[in-house]
């Protein structure tokens, strides 16, 4: 059962370290957010997501969902505009130093809806999950399977938890908002190349399907 749970842990780690859409919103909050606590939809939206694709990974749905071809390419095409909207909003809440305006932090709503794209309208996390942790997980069985799954999905709450911290840490050293304007517009091109790679990938899915039609 330990070697169960090293696995997950790192596996899960290996996953999630990359900067990605969910990583960079949530990172987001917590340095946008006059407090730290006033992030926590955005944390625990994405930690909840995050727990529910493990699982669904681990028993196997994920899988069976996504050999329906039309819910496959409404997942790519609701992700490719949301991610391109959500991008655009960072980019306009970037506060500029120079100017004593304030930008607006998100409100719990707007944060749950956000965290919800990104967590699960992510074609490529949904994917990398199914096809790593769940699969990994085939090589577990009873007591080992649940530590294993436990293990992954620890690590997703105490990674977004540390990032929340992380960005307020780093808002406070960054007292005039200078960085914090860089860093904000940084997310907002991250988030845009996100976008891209799932519309390239919705278009190769279009073309295999296209090819193998007889008119």
């Amino acid at each position: 059962m330990l070697a169960a749970i090293i696995h997950g842990w790192v596996l899960a780690f290996g996953l999630i370290i990359p900067l990605g859409a969910q990583n960079v919103f949530v990172f987001n909050q917590g340095a946008l957010q006059p407090k730290w606590t006033r992030s926590l939809p955005a944390v625990l939206t994405a930690s909840v997501c995050d727990t529910l694709l493990i699982a669904l990974a681990v028993t196997g749905v994920s899988l069976v969902v996504l050999q329906w071809v039309w819910l496959k390419w409404t997942l790519f095409g609701v992700g490719f505009f949301f991610l391109l909207y959500m991008g655009w909003s960072i980019w306009q809440s970037a506060p500029d130093p120079d100017s004593e305006k304030e930008s607006a932090p998100l409100p719990p709503v707007k944060q749950i809806t956000f965290a919800l794209s990104v967590s699960l309208l992510n074609p490529h996390a949904i994917l990398d999950t199914i096809g790593v942790i769940g699969t990994s997980s085939l090589q577990y069985t009873g007591i080992a399977r649940w530590a294993f799954t436990i293990s992954c999905i620890l690590v997703s709450w105490v990674w977004f938890f540390c990032l929340s911290v992380v960005g307020r840490t780093l808002r406070t050293l960054d007292s005039g908002g200078r960085w914090f304007q860089w860093i904000n517009r940084l997310s907002a091109l991250i988030i845009w190349g996100v976008a891209a790679m799932i519309g390239q990938q919705l278009i190769v899915e279009l073309g295999k399907h296209a090819g193998t039609m007889s008119w």
